[in-house]
């Protein structure tokens, strides 16, 4: 199996900086192969899908890693950020947003959130516009962790979209992180796990 561990690098920055990426990669990793419907379609009762966590890690993005030290995008503020906007308008994608819009403005949002990170020392304090005043100031060493966890997050939720979609599995392209087996293989997997917990139910602690 293909190792995880990134090649030693020589500062804080380019530690954050290939966490974060591996993160946004695995994110829109999980939308390749997969119809329009397939990407948008929702998955839980609360209305989780592929596309949606992608716009969703795009508006976060840019808050922490753009407006919250003074370097919004050029253009404007992203539409579905906007004052007296449709509440959890950031998770989920309309019919007249198409995948490529999304996809090409999360990449923009990262090169400018990327140039940020470059910018600006690990120490520097920015404001957060949407926490309460007098405990929204907070340095881009913890903006940057924040976006790592919260990116990391969703493509773990995608991991299951996805696999709940058409069965594919995997951290990226270059490494699957799961056991070697076949459907047949994995067949048996499940059922001895399904056995297992309807053993252990049986049997309340």
């Amino acid at each position: 199996m293909a190792s995880s561990t990134p090649s030693p690098t020589p500062d804080a920055k380019s530690d954050l900086h290939f966490y974060l990426q591996s993160a946004r990669d695995a994110l829109l990793w999980k939308l390749e192969g997969l119809s329009e419907y397939d990407i948008r379609r929702p998955r839980t009762p609360t209305g989780t899908n592929l596309l949606g966590l992608v716009k969703h890690a795009t508006g976060a993005e840019l808050g922490y890693l753009g407006d919250t030290f003074g370097r919004p995008l050029s253009g404007g503020p992203l539409p579905w950020m906007a004052a007296g906007g449709e509440p959890n308008a950031d998770m989920w994608a309309t019919a007249d947003e198409s995948r490529g819009h999304i996809v090409d403005l999360y990449r923009r949002v990262w090169a400018h959130a990327d140039a940020t990170i470059d910018a600006l020392p690990l120490d520097a304090v920015g404001t957060v516009p949407w926490w309460p005043q007098g405990r929204d100031e907070v340095t881009l060493h913890h903006a940057v962790v924040r976006v790592i966890a919260d990116t990391h997050r969703h493509a773990g939720h995608a991991d299951i979209l996805r696999e709940l979609t058409d069965g594919a599995v995997g951290m990226n392209k270059g490494n699957g992180s799961m056991p070697s087996g076949d459907s047949a293989w994995w067949e048996s997997h499940r059922d001895r796990l399904e056995r297992a917990a309807r053993e252990a139910g049986r049997n309340p602690a």
